[in-house]
């Protein structure tokens, strides 16, 4: 059996997707009491009520597994949820690694992030052998995020569990049940709300190649390796013309610098608050556009096979599913 906490996120949906069309067919999840489920309906999966702050539901929720996927986790980019952040990502990671060993899971598999490895200077690559810091961490969830990987790598080295650790970059792509923040971008940019952007870059990377690495590492990869499921660098700039390559819909032109975006991050909550829209542009998300995020899956697509599509087929596809689930009222311009 296979269990997967976070199933209802946007990779964790696409995991229990790709697992089914491989054939798996005894899929337990992990759903929090009055989660929503959406993401996972009609899906042929067990929904099995819990908590990774609570112990003995994990227990419960593990016993007869051989393999545990391991998502679940608090997500903050505007700050303030710290406590929170420490709670479920490293207090919750301890208890899952906990109840593997005490359910007897032969093989777990801990998704981090990029965000939580040392970033290096300019120039250099992001790769496996650079470590995991919490302390150089600035923001919450990198923190949390490193904190709970080196958790895991305690227990590989102290407690033999055995586990592989993955870190994807960005991710977009279909299935974006509960809106992602790239969602959100590709829906105001559609609907024309959206008038200048930020000067940056980063690593993303389609949401189905990560859940295809994810079962790739959990089959070949090996115990206590990290593997970096990215994509390709791509600027702000080159997102918003290819939404207009494939939409019709005019990109911004407005550029602004990173420091001036810095600056306005601070103004930025009460903004969207009074415009009753997403927030887009935090403080965070200007420091993530600011970053090295030059990262190297060579490592992954060696030793476990792993491949990637041209991410702008990633944003076409992205823009697709939200048309047809009615996130966006308008798409192409030639229909």
């Amino acid at each position: 059996m296979i269990v997967i906490t976070g199933a209802t996120g946007h990779i964790g949906n696409v995991l229990v997707r790709r697992l089914l069309a491989q054939g798996k067919t005894n899929i337990r999840t992990l759903i929090l009491p009055g989660e929503d489920t959406g993401s996972l309906t009609g899906l042929s999966i067990e929904l099995v009520k819990g908590d990774i702050t609570n112990y003995e539901s994990l227990v419960k929720a593990f016993t007869g597994a051989e393999q545990v996927y391991h998502l679940a986790g608090v997500i903050a980019i505007s700050g303030g949820r710290e406590h929170l952040m420490e709670k479920v990502n490293v207090g919750g990671t301890q208890n899952v690694i906990n109840a593997c060993l005490q359910c007897g899971v032969k093989k777990i598999l801990y998704t981090s992030t990029i965000h939580a490895i040392k970033e290096p200077p300019k120039g250099q690559q992001v790769t496996e052998r650079l470590p995991f810091l919490p302390d150089e961490k600035k923001e919450g969830y990198d923190k949390s995020k490193a904190r709970a990987t080196l958790e895991v790598i305690k227990a590989i080295k102290e407690k033999n569990l055995n586990a592989v650790i993955v870190c994807p970059s960005g991710v977009i792509g279909p299935y974006d049940f509960k809106i992602s923040k790239m969602g959100e971008l590709f829906i105001q940019l559609v609907n024309k709300k959206l008038k200048a952007y930020v000067d940056g870059s980063y690593d993303f990377v389609d949401v189905r190649d990560v859940a295809r690495g994810m079962t790739l590492a959990m089959d070949k990869g090996r115990t206590g390796e990290t593997y970096l499921l990215t994509g390709q660098q791509i600027t702000v700039k080159q997102i918003m013309e290819a939404v207009e390559q494939a939409t019709g819909v005019p990109a911004p032109t407005t550029k602004l610098p990173i420091w001036l975006a810095y600056l306005s991050a601070f103004f930025a909550p009460l903004y969207y608050k009074l415009a009753r829209m997403k927030p887009l542009y935090t403080r965070y998300s200007i420091h993530t556009l600011a970053s090295n995020s030059n990262a190297s899956n060579a490592k992954a697509k060696q030793e476990l096979g792993y491949t990637t599509r041209p991410i702008e087929q990633s944003i076409k596809d992205s823009l697709q599913w939200l048309k047809e689930n009615d996130k966006i009222k308008f798409y192409p311009a030639s229909e």
